[in-house]
Protein backbone atom coordinates (compact mmCIF):
# COMPACT_ATOMS: atom_id res chain seq x y z
CA UNK A 1 0.00 0.00 0.00
CA UNK A 2 2.80 2.10 1.24
CA UNK A 3 4.49 1.77 -1.75
CA UNK A 4 1.80 2.61 -4.26
CA UNK A 5 1.21 5.62 -2.27
CA UNK A 6 5.11 6.62 -2.64
CA UNK A 7 4.37 5.97 -6.52
CA UNK A 8 1.92 8.03 -7.17
CA UNK A 9 3.61 10.93 -5.62
CA UNK A 10 6.56 10.54 -7.63
CA UNK A 11 4.54 10.20 -10.80
CA UNK A 12 2.65 13.60 -9.58
CA UNK A 13 6.35 15.38 -8.80
CA UNK A 14 7.35 14.13 -12.50
CA UNK A 15 4.03 15.85 -14.23
CA UNK A 16 4.51 19.03 -12.37
CA UNK A 17 7.93 19.72 -13.24
CA UNK A 18 7.34 18.71 -17.05
CA UNK A 19 4.39 21.29 -16.96
CA UNK A 20 6.74 23.65 -15.29
CA UNK A 21 9.58 23.14 -17.93
CA UNK A 22 7.25 23.54 -21.06
CA UNK A 23 6.05 27.25 -19.35
CA UNK A 24 9.28 27.92 -19.05
CA UNK A 25 10.50 27.03 -22.02
CA UNK A 26 7.15 28.56 -24.03
CA UNK A 27 8.11 32.21 -21.63
CA UNK A 28 11.58 31.69 -23.39
CA UNK A 29 9.99 31.36 -26.62
CA UNK A 30 7.99 34.17 -26.09
CA UNK A 31 10.41 36.02 -24.87
CA UNK A 32 12.74 35.78 -28.00
CA UNK A 33 9.94 36.64 -30.12
CA UNK A 34 9.33 40.05 -28.98
CA UNK A 35 12.84 40.61 -27.76
CA UNK A 36 13.09 39.99 -31.89
CA UNK A 37 10.32 42.38 -32.66
CA UNK A 38 11.85 44.91 -30.16
CA UNK A 39 15.01 44.71 -31.63
CA UNK A 40 13.87 45.14 -35.08
CA UNK A 41 12.69 48.54 -33.92
CA UNK A 42 15.62 49.69 -32.10
CA UNK A 43 17.47 48.51 -35.56
CA UNK A 44 16.02 51.17 -37.39
CA UNK A 45 17.92 54.41 -37.72
CA UNK A 46 16.13 57.99 -38.31
CA UNK A 47 18.08 57.72 -41.89
CA UNK A 48 16.01 54.06 -42.26
CA UNK A 49 12.86 55.51 -41.70
CA UNK A 50 13.43 58.05 -44.27
CA UNK A 51 14.43 56.40 -46.81
CA UNK A 52 11.71 54.04 -46.08
CA UNK A 53 9.46 57.16 -46.56
CA UNK A 54 11.26 58.29 -49.56
CA UNK A 55 10.63 55.13 -51.24
CA UNK A 56 6.62 54.90 -50.86
CA UNK A 57 6.68 58.68 -51.95
CA UNK A 58 8.41 57.48 -55.28
CA UNK A 59 6.45 54.76 -55.62
CA UNK A 60 3.56 57.28 -55.16
CA UNK A 61 4.18 59.62 -57.29
CA UNK A 62 5.20 56.70 -60.17
CA UNK A 63 1.99 55.33 -60.18
CA UNK A 64 -0.17 58.72 -60.05
CA UNK A 65 2.67 59.22 -63.49
CA UNK A 66 1.08 56.57 -65.22
CA UNK A 67 -2.67 57.27 -64.58
CA UNK A 68 -1.74 60.50 -65.89
CA UNK A 69 -0.25 59.58 -68.76
CA UNK A 70 -2.52 56.87 -69.57
CA UNK A 71 -4.86 59.71 -68.93
CA UNK A 72 -3.69 61.90 -71.63
CA UNK A 73 -3.22 58.97 -74.63
CA UNK A 74 -7.00 58.12 -74.09
CA UNK A 75 -8.06 62.10 -74.14
CA UNK A 76 -5.95 62.58 -77.26
CA UNK A 77 -7.41 59.61 -79.43
CA UNK A 78 -10.75 60.67 -78.16
CA UNK A 79 -10.02 64.04 -79.81
CA UNK A 80 -8.12 62.72 -82.60
CA UNK A 81 -10.04 59.48 -83.77
CA UNK A 82 -13.63 60.97 -82.08
CA UNK A 83 -15.04 61.17 -85.62
CA UNK A 84 -13.95 57.73 -86.55
CA UNK A 85 -17.48 56.49 -86.93
CA UNK A 86 -18.44 59.03 -88.87
CA UNK A 87 -16.04 59.28 -91.11
CA UNK A 88 -16.33 55.75 -91.75
CA UNK A 89 -20.23 56.64 -92.63
CA UNK A 90 -19.32 59.42 -94.53
CA UNK A 91 -17.84 57.15 -96.60
CA UNK A 92 -20.74 55.47 -98.19
CA UNK A 93 -21.29 59.14 -100.34
CA UNK A 94 -18.18 58.16 -102.38
CA UNK A 95 -19.58 54.82 -102.71
CA UNK A 96 -22.85 56.33 -104.05
CA UNK A 97 -21.19 58.82 -106.72
CA UNK A 98 -18.79 55.69 -107.79
CA UNK A 99 -22.11 53.64 -108.31
CA UNK A 100 -24.18 56.49 -109.71
CA UNK A 101 -21.63 57.16 -112.32
CA UNK A 102 -20.86 54.01 -113.55
CA UNK A 103 -24.83 53.06 -114.13
CA UNK A 104 -24.88 55.81 -116.31
CA UNK A 105 -21.76 55.16 -118.18
CA UNK A 106 -23.19 51.93 -118.84
CA UNK A 107 -26.74 53.28 -119.88
CA UNK A 108 -26.75 52.41 -123.90
CA UNK A 109 -29.08 55.15 -123.98
CA UNK A 110 -27.38 58.08 -122.27
CA UNK A 111 -23.57 57.16 -123.98
CA UNK A 112 -21.66 60.01 -125.23
CA UNK A 113 -24.54 62.40 -124.97
CA UNK A 114 -24.23 65.86 -124.11
CA UNK A 115 -26.70 65.32 -120.81
CA UNK A 116 -24.60 62.30 -119.81
CA UNK A 117 -21.34 64.59 -119.98
CA UNK A 118 -22.84 66.94 -117.94
CA UNK A 119 -23.93 64.99 -115.29
CA UNK A 120 -20.72 63.15 -115.06
CA UNK A 121 -18.50 66.36 -115.08
CA UNK A 122 -21.35 67.12 -111.53
CA UNK A 123 -20.70 64.14 -109.76
CA UNK A 124 -16.39 64.56 -110.31
CA UNK A 125 -16.67 68.19 -109.07
CA UNK A 126 -18.73 66.36 -106.14
CA UNK A 127 -16.46 63.47 -105.62
CA UNK A 128 -13.94 66.06 -105.61
CA UNK A 129 -14.97 68.19 -103.01
CA UNK A 130 -15.47 65.17 -100.86
CA UNK A 131 -11.90 64.23 -101.05
CA UNK A 132 -10.53 67.66 -100.77
CA UNK A 133 -12.92 68.02 -97.59
CA UNK A 134 -11.68 64.50 -96.58
CA UNK A 135 -7.84 65.62 -96.69
CA UNK A 136 -8.48 68.42 -94.59
CA UNK A 137 -9.60 65.72 -91.60
CA UNK A 138 -6.65 63.47 -92.47
CA UNK A 139 -8.51 61.20 -94.53
CA UNK A 140 -7.03 60.09 -97.72
CA UNK A 141 -7.61 57.35 -100.29
CA UNK A 142 -5.35 54.40 -100.08
CA UNK A 143 -3.23 53.95 -103.35
CA UNK A 144 -3.84 50.28 -105.09
CA UNK A 145 -3.23 49.93 -108.61
CA UNK A 146 -0.06 47.99 -109.56
CA UNK A 147 1.10 47.87 -105.98
CA UNK A 148 1.84 44.68 -104.57
CA UNK A 149 -0.88 43.61 -101.89
CA UNK A 150 -0.17 44.78 -98.10
CA UNK A 151 -2.77 42.73 -95.63
CA UNK A 152 -2.66 45.87 -93.80
CA UNK A 153 -4.00 48.81 -96.23
CA UNK A 154 -6.04 45.90 -98.86
CA UNK A 155 -8.39 43.17 -99.04
CA UNK A 156 -8.26 40.57 -102.19
CA UNK A 157 -11.66 39.43 -103.08
CA UNK A 158 -10.19 37.49 -106.64
CA UNK A 159 -7.30 36.50 -108.57
CA UNK A 160 -6.88 37.49 -112.33
CA UNK A 161 -5.11 35.48 -114.55
CA UNK A 162 -1.86 37.75 -115.59
CA UNK A 163 1.49 36.39 -116.60
CA UNK A 164 1.87 40.71 -117.27
CA UNK A 165 2.30 41.30 -114.15
CA UNK A 166 4.49 39.82 -110.95
CA UNK A 167 2.15 37.60 -108.96
CA UNK A 168 0.20 39.06 -105.61
CA UNK A 169 -0.02 42.46 -107.84
CA UNK A 170 -2.86 44.79 -107.43
CA UNK A 171 -4.76 45.01 -111.44
CA UNK A 172 -8.19 46.19 -110.22
CA UNK A 173 -9.65 47.85 -107.59
CA UNK A 174 -13.33 47.34 -106.34
CA UNK A 175 -14.05 49.58 -103.77
CA UNK A 176 -11.19 52.49 -102.39
CA UNK A 177 -9.63 52.16 -99.00
CA UNK A 178 -9.34 55.11 -96.69
CA UNK A 179 -6.79 56.17 -93.47
CA UNK A 180 -7.74 58.85 -90.86
CA UNK A 181 -4.19 59.95 -90.04
CA UNK A 182 -2.04 56.74 -88.96
CA UNK A 183 -5.05 54.54 -88.88
CA UNK A 184 -7.20 52.07 -91.45
CA UNK A 185 -10.20 53.63 -91.94
CA UNK A 186 -11.77 51.13 -94.67
CA UNK A 187 -9.29 48.81 -96.28
CA UNK A 188 -9.15 48.68 -100.54
CA UNK A 189 -10.94 45.80 -101.91
CA UNK A 190 -8.90 44.84 -104.40
CA UNK A 191 -8.47 41.79 -107.27
CA UNK A 192 -4.63 40.87 -107.44
CA UNK A 193 -2.92 38.85 -110.32
CA UNK A 194 -2.05 35.54 -110.35
CA UNK A 195 -0.11 32.90 -112.89
CA UNK A 196 -1.41 31.22 -115.91
CA UNK A 197 -2.40 28.33 -115.12
CA UNK A 198 0.20 25.88 -117.91
CA UNK A 199 -3.16 23.36 -119.40
CA UNK A 200 -5.00 27.11 -120.26
CA UNK A 201 -1.42 27.71 -122.03
CA UNK A 202 -1.21 24.74 -123.78
CA UNK A 203 -5.41 25.48 -124.77
CA UNK A 204 -4.74 28.25 -126.02
CA UNK A 205 -1.82 27.29 -128.08
CA UNK A 206 -3.73 24.45 -129.39
CA UNK A 207 -6.05 26.73 -130.07
CA UNK A 208 -3.52 28.95 -131.89
CA UNK A 209 -2.35 26.18 -134.07
CA UNK A 210 -5.92 25.38 -134.96
CA UNK A 211 -6.42 28.98 -136.04
CA UNK A 212 -3.16 29.34 -138.58
CA UNK A 213 -3.97 25.72 -139.96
Amino acid sequence: MEKDQNKNINENLESNEIRENSEDIRDTNSKSDSEVENKDKVEKTPEEKILELEDKITRTFAEMENQRRRFEKEKEEAFEYGGFAFAKEALNLIDNLERSKKILEDDGELKDTPALLKILDHLNIINKDLISIFSKNHIKPIESLNKKLDPNFHQAMMEIEDDQKEPGTIVQEIQKGFTIKDRLLRPALVGVSKKIQKDEKKNEKNAENLENK
